[in-house]
């Protein structure tokens, strides 16, 4: 199923050209001249760039290309060697992590971040913030607190239904599986009430069972009216969800545009496989080919 285009936030998108950091008619994220580097490495290296608001947009590109590191910086987990960035038009220049979130953008992460020894439902409730009962002076009197924890319960709960993880309500979260895992995470996230979902490769390590109900979550964010950025190696995923596509290539935005123009786009092309190549993206599977790269390199030990 093609993205949705029936929202403003998506056609108000139609206009925007093709290029590198091009400008959006409403961006909730803006970033100029971003750096990191690490060693000899220049793992980031950002000109310019701008998330739209209210759409899924997908950040994609070859291993190794900078997108983690550039979620990293966006997020507060990192700490670039230069360069702005706002969210909101609030300034995110030296803000830690946990203020970032408090502002409405969160993240999860391609290894998840669970508390392994909590239950599902204290992971749920630990991530709701303004919580009174963690205050040193009003943490001993229950009647301070007591009523925003059981409010605190109901929306986990809530959540818990909506990813369909109730069930394992009082499990501890160490027992779920990778994609259960995944859902956990997304749920938790949304205990904030985010404006801004960031996800780094949400369907990595997941089944095909779990995949298609990850999609459906996903698309049910922007249907809510959230943004949601994540990054992503599935090219049917990407095709499948997202409204607009930017792609990085040896730490640099390199390309951009709706999904059915970047996976034919020859600057994309070439960054996945180099120059000369005419594959459509669309085609293209990272994991697919790694897998004929390590089987090439087996048959060619084999005959030697």
């Amino acid at each position: 199923m093609p993205a949705d285009t029936s929202s403003p936030a998506v056609q108000a998108l139609a206009d925007v050209p093709s290029d590198p950091g091009a400008a959006k008619p409403d961006p909730i994220v803006v970033g100029s001249n971003i750096t990191r580097q690490f060693g000899g490495l220049k793992a980031v290296d950002v000109e310019h760039i701008e998330i739209q608001r209210g759409v899924i947009t997908a950040l994609i590109g070859p291993n190794g290309a900078g997108k983690t590191t550039l979620f990293n910086l966006l997020t507060g987990f990192d700490s670039p060697d230069e360069g702005e960035w706002s969210f909101n038009d609030h300034s995110l220049q030296g803000v830690p992590a946990y203020k970032v979130a408090r502002l409405g953008m969160v993240r999860t992460f391609q290894l998840t971040k669970v508390l392994s020894k909590l239950t599902v439902i204290e992971n749920m409730r630990m991530a709701a913030v303004g919580q009174r009962g963690e205050r040193f002076w009003s943490a001993p009197f229950s009647r301070l607190w007591k009523a925003q924890e059981d409010a605190n319960t109901v929306r986990a709960d809530e959540l818990l239904a909506r990813f369909k993880l109730d069930a394992k309500r009082e499990d501890f979260a160490g027992s779920l599986s990778g994609g259960q895992r995944k859902l956990l995470e997304m749920a938790r996230a949304l205990m904030v009430d985010p404006e801004l979902i960031m996800l780094d490769e949400p369907m990595a390590g997941v089944n095909p069972a779990l995949k298609q109900s990850l999609l459906g979550h996903v698309k049910s964010l922007r249907d809510e009216g959230r943004s949601v950025l994540f990054v992503e190696h599935d090219m049917d995923m990407v095709r499948d969800i997202s409204d607009w596509v930017i792609v990085m290539a040896q730490g640099q935005i390199v390309a951009e545009g709706r999904p059915h123009e970047i996976m034919a786009d020859q600057r994309v092309i070439d960054a996945y496989l180099g120059a000369h190549h005419d594959t459509d993206l669309s085609d293209l599977d990272e994991d697919k080919l790694a897998r004929e790269a390590e089987s090439a390199l087996e048959e060619e030990t084999a005959d030697e």
